[in-house]
């Protein structure tokens, strides 16, 4: 579990740094922006191949089990997901829905991680996804400051529903082609129940 932590504190720490807007800008005019970009994404791949290996060695040495996630929550989970994938979707597709959260892949990541937090019940999934969380909502919560001092409050016009729907129709995609194909793939663990 000593890779996962280092994973999220790297990964997490990279994010976090972009809410410091003082420290960053201070950074940006001493290496450039380039430079700076170029040693953000380096150290957030890290930080992801870190998590992905640190979560595989400590699936692969057995859960910690926490509590008992009730089956319920397994498919309140699923719908969550679907509507976090919209949410990703809409972040890239301005309309009503960008509109209406300011900060749709924020919001999506929220779901995402809240959703998984119902679903596992595992020490290392709790630590994962609830840390996950944690950063969404402050990231959330600097990006409303940010918002509020540089009086954006949202006023352009959306470009109309047909940037919705398109959100709804890729976000569906890409999230049936998840649950079938990729989770299992990338993950290694099947969302939908197998028949043996």
């Amino acid at each position: 579990m000593t890779l996962l932590v280092f994973g999220l504190i790297l990964f997490l720490g990279t994010h976090a740094f972009s809410m410091a807007r003082r420290s960053r800008s201070a950074l940006i005019d001493r290496i450039g922006e380039g430079p700076f970009k170029g040693i953000y994404s380096l150290l957030s791949l890290a930080g992801i191949v870190l998590i992905a290996i640190g979560y595989g060695e400590y699936r692969a040495s057995g859960y910690i089990p926490v509590w008992d996630p009730p089956v319920w929550t397994r498919h309140l989970a699923l719908l969550l997901v679907l509507i976090a994938f919209i949410c990703f979707a809409a972040a890239y597709l301005p309309g009503h829905i960008k509109r209406r959260l300011k900060h749709p892949m924020l919001a999506g990541v929220k779901i995402w991680a809240l959703a998984h937090l119902l679903a596992n019940g595992d020490l290392g999934s709790i630590l994962l996804f609830g840390s996950i969380l944690a950063w969404a909502v402050m990231a959330r919560i600097s990006a409303k400051r940010r918002d509020v001092a540089a009086q954006h409050g949202g006023t352009a016009a959306p470009a109309g529903w047909r940037n919705d729907l398109l959100a709804v129709a890729i976000g569906t995609a890409v999230y049936v082609a998840f649950v079938i194909w990729l989770h299992p793939l990338l993950i290694g663990v099947p969302v939908l129940p197998t028949s043996a």
